[in-house]
């Protein structure tokens, strides 16, 4: 197996990256992804042993840039927590408004190997969202929310259900609209541990 520093295997990533982010997997052959890298279909199997292998590699290729855009969006944002947390929506939807959006990629491969639940990409995409989720709830742990877990999972699930209405309407404010909701409950939460915190007024005398 070549070395993931290999720079043929990472002109084939690019390839395939562009390839099947715009057109979909099932509708990306091998040969047109050897065409766009400007190699042989000999060389690019040297490198990956499969379609299927191939496909793995694309979403592991976008498993932590994916990641770390977000904690930047999250990181480079001003406001408490909620807006920290509804501007990533609010960059997505920027992001959703560029032409050559397609959705999520993860979400996307997934839906195209729906009847393959074993499939090595299934399983990267999985990871990747659980990755987003561990990293939102222990970024609401550090505010001190106590059910931190599910509003992580609250999140999760906006932000996934945005990509398919954004994706299916073609309309970006859709993912502003998540957004807003992801808005109200961070701030719920933080009101929550902000009364639960309060010192109790001891009984009033009788």
């Amino acid at each position: 197996m070549a070395r993931s520093s290999d720079p043929t295997r990472t002109r084939i990533l690019a390839a395939a990256s562009r390839l099947f982010y715009a057109e979909g997997i099932r509708a990306v052959s091998v040969d047109a992804v050897a065409e766009k890298a400007g190699i042989t279909k000999k060389t690019l199997y040297y490198h990956f042993r499969s379609k299927d292998d191939l496909v793995a590699a694309y979403l592991a290729a976008r498993d932590q840039p994916n990641l770390e855009l977000f904690r930047r969006w999250f990181d480079d944002s001003e406001g408490a927590l909620p807006d920290k947390i509804a501007a990533i929506f609010r960059q997505l939807a920027r992001a959703a408004r560029h032409p050559k959006w397609r959705g999520c990629g993860f979400l996307r491969t997934t839906a195209e190997l729906a009847n393959l639940p074993g499939h090595p990409a299934i399983r990267i995409g999985a990871a990747h969202k659980k990755k987003f989720e561990a990293w939102l709830k222990t970024t609401f742990e550090a505010a001190g929310i106590a059910a931190s877990g599910e509003l992580a999972r609250q999140m999760l699930l906006l932000l996934d259900g945005a990509f398919a209405v954004v994706l299916l309407h073609r309309d970006a404010s859709y993912m502003e609209t998540a957004g807003e909701a992801a808005r109200a409950l961070t701030t719920a939460a933080l009101a929550r541990r902000a009364k639960s915190a309060a010192p109790r007024r001891p009984p009033a005398a009788r």
